[in-house]
């Protein structure tokens, strides 16, 4: 009987955790005309919507601004925000995604704060030239000491990501993307998860009924 539970809540929890991951950065193609203050695109599926300052954006074809870059990861094609003005900016998803990227692109003495912990994933030479990358207040500042490229990651799930920059300048840019759709289980998933729980009660009520005590 022993065994019989064990195997039933293994299969239960193998139900419940075994969840596609994808390691690889899924790159935001931006789509259509952008307006003063807005981009929109699509990133492995999910809508994504760029709201702040807008330079300009690219969203088919122009310079390539990510080649050279420190990372083998860089964005594959030329889409591009570029903002000018100091302010919030902020990045939505039409629905949760586990983890954020960010790929910057001349951030020279640039400085932001997020809504979100970040990690550098990478940082060093681009096409303006070369930086590094300056973390503080827990992980959520950051500053870019030369010309600074590179990529952020932030951490899922995540539906909405802001910052905040501090210096008016010609213009620094971003690419979004993302890890992988958070994953959530399908109908028959969450059948077969409750029919498994339940099968597992059932067996330990079953034991409780069936055990006989002697005086």
């Amino acid at each position: 009987m022993k065994y019989r539970l064990l195997g039933l809540l293994a299969a239960s929890t193998a139900i419940g955790t075994a969840l596609p991951a994808s390691a690889a950065i899924l790159w935001a193609d931006l789509t259509g005309q952008p307006t003063a203050s807005t981009v929109v695109g699509t990133v492995g599926g999910v809508g994504v919507t760029y709201t702040g300052n807008i330079q300009f954006a690219q969203t088919a074809g122009g310079t390539n601004y990510w080649t050279p870059f420190p990372s083998v990861n860089a964005p594959p094609a030329s889409d591009i925000i570029a903002t000018t003005l100091a302010g919030t900016k902020t990045i939505t998803f039409s629905q949760s995604v586990n983890d954020v990227y960010l790929a910057l692109n001349s951030w020279n003495g640039q400085s932001a704060t997020f809504d979100h912990a970040f990690t550098v994933e990478a940082q060093g030479c681009g096409y303006w030239g070369c930086g590094t990358a300056i973390v503080s207040n827990g992980n959520t500042t950051i500053f870019g000491s030369g010309e600074l490229h590179g990529i952020l990651k932030f951490a899922g799930p995540i539906t909405s990501l802001s910052y905040v920059d501090t210096l008016n300048e010609n213009w620094h840019g971003i690419q979004i993307g993302i890890g992988s759709v958070e994953a959530v289980p399908e109908a028959s998933t969450w059948a077969m998860m409750i029919a498994g729980f339940g099968m597992t009660g059932f067996a330990m009520r079953r034991r409780r009924k069936l055990h006989v005590s002697f005086a």
